[in-house]
């Protein structure tokens, strides 16, 4: 950032909390609300929690992760550090040791400057809304448990082993190790550099490793866009590779690159995994966000599914797949949730779903995807500062909700208008300051009409 631009405000949402190191999160920040996760789920368990703690690469991460830490034990807590791995890594872990909860240090695909706090509840699952609207009011008033000297560290490293053989459990390895698929993996020095490429490798794949050193130097910028993956396109088309895969900073989000080195996009990610899942799991149910391309509408069809929507955020995900008894799920981001393994995205589970496809169809990938009926996407990003704020966004809320009265509505998270032609969605972002505008159709013209609808910003 330049002198000029004005920090961003720390992010607090059911995403959890993120801000610029340094200036909005501090480790002071991270302490104080590790102390506001403690009080809340002291409350709710009524007894004092264990815990877990873990990071992303990044090298802010180490301070905050001690930050937390040292917050948890002077509550009396049992404190389990995990280290470096991904968030769906520690969602594995807070189940397989029975802790009542913890705290990763990222802020998952946001940029180097930022980085944040996700909290886990005892079934590896992000806190429902209005969990995290309890621990965030707990923050902004400085709860915390009175000082207690039961408190222990220790720390386990068998995080990737456990979250590779919960991947295991649920698809079966060895058919996929036949095949010898050829692989370039992206992990762009984040969280999930060793879990990804260990997986692939005990796949059977011949592994090209991209940006493979946990060092939170992030060799692009981490939002999976097509301009981002270019080093991974051009090495699938050098190493003649079957498939490209490559994983945010904290390795929940998955984005796939076809043999020829094109990028289809992040929407196809929770199609690809899902068609395999379907296949033998049909006459069950999916469930995922407003924002979510209609191809996994399709999908779900195919093999006599319901589709689930629910607000964005995958912890709204993973409750309505709760709710509505899902086999799978997940977020058109890139992120896959695959209960049998864990309740966050999993590119893990992401990866062995699509190898798992290609083998059981035994189809270059790109045949795979022209097959699936295609739909056009625009999405937009406006800056709250420049719109005048929050007031702004529901001004246009209640504008389009009076205007397109007779259509298909859905204000459980922000707006979203579903029209025989499509659909727009407009919402504030949990994550950054910005408002999103997303439209959906057949073809693009009449998905960017659909979105002129929407009078947010410039048009």
């Amino acid at each position: 950032m330049n002198d000029t631009q004005a920090t961003p405000p720390l992010m607090l949402s059911v995403s959890g909390v993120r801000g610029i190191v340094g200036e909005t999160m501090t480790p002071e920040v991270a302490h104080a609300f590790a102390q506001a996760f403690v009080a809340f789920l002291f409350k709710k368990l009524g007894k004092l929690p264990s815990l877990c703690v873990a990071r992303d690469s990044r090298p802010s991460g180490p301070s905050l992760q001690g930050a937390v830490a040292k917050a948890f034990i002077e509550c009396g807590c049992k404190v389990t550090d995990l280290g470096v791995v991904a968030t769906p890594t520690a969602g594995v872990m807070i189940n397989a040791l029975h802790s009542d909860g913890g705290i990763i240090v990222t802020a998952s695909h946001n940029p180097t400057p930022w980085n944040g706090l996700k909290c886990l509840d005892g079934d590896g699952l992000a806190p429902s809304k209005e969990d995290a609207e309890e621990i965030i009011s707990r923050f902004k008033e400085k709860c915390s448990l009175p000082p207690n000297d039961g408190g222990s560290l220790e720390l386990n490293t068998q995080g990737n082993d456990t979250h590779i053989a919960k991947v295991f459990g649920a698809i079966d390895p060895q058919p996929i190790r036949d095949c010898r698929f050829r692989v370039v993996l992206d992990s762009i020095n984040g969280a999930g550099c060793e879990s990804g490429c260990k997986l692939l490798e005990l796949l059977g794949c011949d592994v090209m490793h991209l940006n493979g050193e946990p060092t939170g130097e992030f060799a692009h910028t981490p939002e999976p866009k097509a301009e981002n993956l270019t080093d991974l396109s051009k090495m699938v088309d050098k190493f003649d590779a079957d498939v490209g895969f490559a994983q945010d900073p904290d390795a929940d989000r998955l984005a796939v690159v076809d043999e020829t080195g094109f990028y289809f996009g992040e929407e196809y990610t929770l199609v690809l995994a899902a068609h395999r899942w379907l296949e033998d799991h049909p006459d069950t149910s999916v469930a995922t966000n407003l924002s979510t391309s209609r191809m996994i509408d399709d999908v779900a069809k195919e093999y006599d599914c319901t589709t689930w929507r629910s607000a964005v955020g995958e912890a709204n995900v993973a409750n309505a797949m709760k709710e509505h008894g899902c086999t799978i799920g997940g977020e058109g981001n890139g992120g896959i949730i695959l209960p049998t393994v864990c309740w966050v995205r999993d590119s893990l589970s992401g990866m062995a779903l699509v190898l798992d496809l290609m083998r059981r169809r035994n189809e270059k990938l790109s045949s795979i995807v022209q097959a699936i009926k295609p739909y056009e996407m625009i999405k937009r990003t406006i800056d709250l500062e420049d719109l005048g704020g929050i007031p702004a966004i529901e001004e246009e809320i209640a504008r389009l909700e009076k205007e397109y009265a007779g259509a298909t509505m859905d204000n459980s998270d922000g707006l979203r208008i579903d029209f025989d032609e499509g659909w727009i969605h407009v919402r504030p972002s949990n994550t950054e300051p910005i408002a999103r505008v997303i439209a959906e159709a057949s073809d693009s013209l009449t998905a960017y009409k659909l979105a002129k609808r929407v009078k947010l910003g410039k048009n």
